[in-house]
């Protein structure tokens, strides 16, 4: 027995595909992603190429990596340890742009949206 509930749709509401659609070609959504992109993709670049030279550190350089720093610390622990303070830091540098940034066009182009149905 099938329960799921049938959506009807009104004779004079604009399909659903189409308001998505024409929202996707405006040029505040293209406004958008290039605000998410402009942001993320050099951020992901710069943190991927900190983390493979952490890696490749460790694997070629095991010397400088194994330098005492003080005690039993060394470089190896430092970077380790600067990975996360800088995944955290980047997590927080984006909530911070995407509250001041992404979030208010996106809202914008929500509430046109819910205001053409």
């Amino acid at each position: 027995m099938d329960t799921a509930p049938t959506i009807t749709q009104e004779p004079d509401e604009p399909d659903c595909a189409d308001r998505f659609t024409r929202v996707q070609s405006s040029a505040e959504f293209g406004e958008l992603r290039r605000s998410h992109r402009s942001f993320a993709f050099p951020l992901t670049v710069a943190f991927v190429a900190w983390y493979l030279l952490y890696v490749l550190l460790s694997n070629y350089a095991g010397d400088f990596m194994g330098t005492t720093v003080v005690g039993n610390i060394n470089i190896a622990f430092v970077f380790g340890l600067a990975q996360f303070l800088t995944t955290f830091l980047i997590a927080w540098w984006y909530s911070r742009h995407a509250a001041a940034k992404i979030d208010p066009k996106a809202e914008a182009l929500k509430a046109g949206l819910e205001a053409s149905k």
